[in-house]
């Protein structure tokens, strides 16, 4: 990933984080060339000095200029604290993912032994395991950066878990993205931000333990010598030279306080992909796929059934048999109450329910491929390709760390094999036929730089770039107000007409779908209740259905009289009545 430190280099702390990192990193590569042998020149008429313009740190009993060892001991100090809080990471990360995509029981065996391990303070496990590795450079490296990988074991397993259960994950594994691939993909980069925040914090903390570990004794030995071995030299004449202590103690907590700093810099916004030029092609020649349907059903269900495993062990079902034909080109529309199973009935004929749903049916088929079973590597390359999925939240739905470019091109890379030219002229291509402009600079922003609409716009883009004969649409515009609703609508349309595609809307607003679709279903508790013609549903029959359409507010409602609602019914014997 790539940060942009132009605007945030201009402020005043980061200039003094330039200034100040630049003279570590000076003092690390050049000190020991430039001041080296006045550091190990020895002068015993000049030993003891007190602080001076020759001196400015003064000398040690050996008459060795304080200053020059200070300057010299910072490559040491520096190295050796940029390994241990490396193994820290690289260890921490490694435990962390591994505990949030273990199975169950391994990954609270994982977690159980990270809390362990954190019981124990930290510079007490650097304690324990410098007295294994001995009191020597290397030992002390060790023993601090192995102590702390449980402490960023805890943080990328909390923030892994959490980025791991997100839509945009999901659809990856779906996709075909194996746990290497999503892990390095699609968690690390989410959670890279507060990483880096914690990693400087760390790489101070770790900075004062070398240097707490040299003052005893138990860090680096003669004759090398690190900022602790000479604070403890110091703190012997600190009455008499306060400089020879104050020298050495003011590099730690300056060089600390300037890791800290620069990792928030680099936990700042990162600094956008910029997008290649793109040669824009007319309308006329972007290629759309299957304008002409096939004949066969693009999906077909007959006894469809959703159970999920409760907390016991136990199934419970959530859909029961529900019947469901979609033809080329039709436009279904599924519309219910929250929690009447539209969204588990259009996840199971996508094949995107998790290993906890258990799906049966008499007959599930996707453009002759079995819903009902894994699909093999050329089912899920058609899959990837042909069917496009929307999601209710397109926030949460699109990967935040990566650009909107880099996503559309995902789908046309993976399974179409496309190059890189290539999937970039059919991203431009869809974001103009779902109306963002200026697509060509739109492609190297990130989600959160879209508006809401636009974002459920990419998402129609991003299901464009295969050759889609399926469009399932989750409540598509829910949260948007009604001109954007209006633009979504309008693009999914003209997507529908650009492909040829059939369309499953999912959606609560009757009167949204009656508007859009050929054909209505209406469905409660896993039920299909009733279907309709969407021009015919003032012929309802049910009580359910006419309590919907009574729930939608006209131009003939009076406005002083609150709005109907459907009364719950838990025996479900088809008498729901609607009620002011």
């Amino acid at each position: 990933m790539r940060f942009r430190f132009s605007r945030h280099l201009l402020t005043p702390r980061g200039a003094v984080v330039t200034i100040g990192v630049l003279a570590v990193v000076l003092a690390t590569v050049l000190g020991p060339l430039v001041l080296g042998e006045a550091a190990t020149a020895r002068d015993i008429a000049e030993r003891q000095q007190g602080a001076s313009l020759a001196h400015p740190f003064g000398t040690d009993e050996l008459g060795r200029d304080l200053f020059a060892r200070v300057v010299v001991a910072t490559r040491i100090s520096v190295v050796l604290t940029l390994g241990a809080t490396g193994i820290s990471v690289v260890g921490g990360v490694v435990v962390g993912i591994v505990a949030a995509v273990l199975p169950s029981v391994a990954r609270r065996a994982a977690n159980a032994l990270i809390d362990i391990l954190l019981s124990f303070p930290w510079l007490l496990l650097a304690l324990f395991f410098s007295v294994i590795w001995g009191t020597t450079a290397t030992g002390a490296t060790l023993a601090i950066g192995f102590a702390g990988v449980p402490v960023f074991g805890r943080l990328v397993s909390t923030l892994a878990s959490s980025v791991a259960g997100s839509d945009f994950v999901h659809a990856a594994r779906m996709l075909g993205s194996g746990p290497l691939r999503t892990a390095t993909r699609h968690v690390l980069p989410n959670i890279l931000p507060p990483l880096l925040v914690n990693t400087a914090a760390h790489a101070s903390v770790t900075l004062l333990s070398f240097a707490a570990l040299s003052f005893l004794g138990l860090g680096v030995q003669a004759p090398e010598y690190d900022w602790g071995r000479l604070l403890n030299e110091g703190a012997r004449r600190i009455y008499v030279d306060p400089m020879a202590a104050v020298g050495p103690g003011a590099a730690i907590v300056v060089t600390g306080v300037l890791f800290a700093l620069l990792g928030q810099l680099l936990s700042e916004r990162p600094g956008r992909q910029a997008a290649r030029p793109v040669r824009r092609r007319p309308r006329a020649e972007v290629r759309v796929a299957a304008a002409v349907p096939d004949a066969a059903a693009v999906v077909e269900a007959t006894g469809l059934r959703v159970s999920f495993r409760s907390d016991d062990g136990g199934l419970v079902e959530r859909v029961h048999g529900v019947d469901l034909r979609v033809a080329p080109g039709e436009v279904v529309g599924i519309v219910g109450e929250s929690g009447s199973g539209k969204s588990v009935t259009a996840m199971a004929v996508a094949g995107l329910l998790g290993p906890d749903a258990l799906v049966e049916s008499d007959t599930l088929v996707f453009r002759g491929i079995d819903m009902t079973r894994a699909p093999n590597a050329a089912e899920r390359r058609r899959l990837g390709l042909e069917q496009a999925m929307i999601f209710q939240d397109p926030l949460s739905s699109l990967n935040p760390a990566l650009t909107i470019g880099t996503q559309l091109r995902e789908v046309s890379e993976t399974h179409a094999r496309t190059g890189r030219a290539t999937a970039l002229r059919r991203a431009v291509d869809a974001l103009n036929l779902v109306r963002i402009p200026d697509p060509e600079r739109r492609l190297g922003q990130l989600p959160h730089e879209f508006s809401g609409g636009m974002r459920q716009r990419a998402m129609i883009a991003m299901g464009l770039m295969g050759t889609p004969r399926l469009i399932l649409a989750d409540e598509p515009t829910t949260a948007l107000d009604v001109t954007v609703q209006r633009q979504v609508m309008r693009a999914l349309r003209d997507a529908q007409r650009s492909t040829g595609a059939a369309i499953l809307l999912i959606s609560h607003d009757i009167a949204l779908v009656s508007g859009f679709c050929d054909r209505v279903l209406v469905m409660r508790d896993g039920r299909i209740v009733e279907e309709l013609a969407a021009g015919r549903l003032d012929e309802a029959s049910d009580p359910y259905t006419r309590g919907l359409i009574a729930c939608v507010p006209d131009m003939t409602t009076d406005r002083a009289a609150p709005l109907p609602v459907v009364e719950p019914d838990p025996v479900l014997d088809g008498s729901q009545e609607v009620h002011a």
